[in-house]
């Protein structure tokens, strides 16, 4: 049988005194965190804790609701590609917390399991559940007392082995020794006076997914096919994917009359809502060698728009540098 589960991590202050919690039901689920650390590195020990709780039932499918992104591709998109280069990304930088990463990578070897994304915060019950007792946790630190650890699974041995001490180092920024990142719940932390949450959209840049093929860079229709991609639900909710789209001097004049920066359009992706969106091209016209501007309505649910894209070439492929819409009446 299936075991679902959500997991959720929380930092105050992020970083801060963090928090991690997995959560399958009132009675099965986990929590612990550290005086010191990040929302991301809660994140990560909530999914290797979930692994690890449950390793006692190796032929169980886990299916993972989550809301973290960062996660969700570190682990099914991105590592494979982080160890074939020792753990460093494409810009020969170490990754970010390497070492809880890697825990997760040992943790889930023969086993089978799914993510599935959640948007945080609306109101679904077991991801509420999980970011409740990791916020728990979390305030637990900062006020300086052991948080509330859960019943845990029923029949999960946690030894020695899957409870490091502090000595183990796990790190959320290059060259900074973080503190442990433990699965016991009360494990105390080594504290650090400088941890930063890592900007998951620095991240974009560098590892590019195998499965999207370069478009033929040559070609203008190229232009309409990258628009329908980006789009495409599966891509927004892909902030690897669409941040290859867009052009690092991006920025957009929504229907809403908003302007919105790179940054501010990939953070609205990953927490909108799917919808079909449909594209009907008006016009497509190359202003000069590297610069075309496409012009379209699009129809969703929510109406019609007009809408004008200027892509532009970087680094030999077309990428989205403004965009703008209008409601149509």
């Amino acid at each position: 049988m299936t075991i679902v589960a959500a997991a959720d991590g929380s930092a105050l202050g992020n970083p801060g005194p963090a928090g991690w919690a997995w959560y399958v039901d009132d009675n099965c689920w986990r929590a612990g965190g550290w005086p010191h650390g990040t929302n991301n590195m809660g994140e990560l020990m909530a999914v290797l804790d979930l692994f690890r709780s449950t390793a006692h039932l190796p032929e169980e499918p886990l299916h993972i609701l989550c809301d973290s992104q960062y996660v969700i591709n570190s682990v099914t998109k991105w590592m494979p590609g982080w160890k074939r280069k020792g753990w460093r990304k494409s810009d020969g930088k170490p990754v970010l917390n390497v070492d809880l990463l890697k825990d997760i990578d040992a943790a889930i070897a023969g086993r089978k399991y799914t993510f599935e994304w959640v948007k945080g915060h609306a109101g679904h019950d077991l991801n509420e559940a999980a970011d409740d007792r990791a916020r728990g946790a979390a305030t637990a630190y900062q006020a300086k007392r052991s948080p509330n650890a859960g019943p845990g699974f029923p029949g999960a041995k946690v030894d020695a082995e899957q409870a490091p001490d502090a000595a183990k180092n796990h790190s959320e920024t290059s060259g900074t020794p973080a503190m442990a990142a433990a699965a016991a719940p009360v494990q105390t932390a080594l504290l650090l006076d400088e941890l930063e949450q890592p900007d998951l959209f620095s991240m974009l840049e560098d590892e590019v997914d195998p499965a999207f093929a370069d478009h033929r860079p040559d070609s203008l229709e190229t232009v309409v096919e990258l628009e329908r991609e980006l789009l495409d639900p599966a891509v927004r909710a892909d902030p690897l994917r669409a941040g290859e789209l867009l052009h690092p001097n991006f920025e957009e004049i929504g229907v809403s009359g908003q302007r919105r920066s790179r940054q501010e359009i990939l953070e609205m992706f990953t927490d909108e809502e799917p919808a079909s969106i449909d594209l009907e091209v008006l016009s497509l016209s190359q202003l000069d060698a590297e610069t075309a501007l496409l012009t379209y309505r699009s129809v969703s649910p929510d109406g019609s728009a007009l809408r004008s894209s200027l892509w532009q070439r970087h680094n030999g492929q077309w990428r989205l540098r403004h965009h703008q819409g209008t409601k149509e009446a």
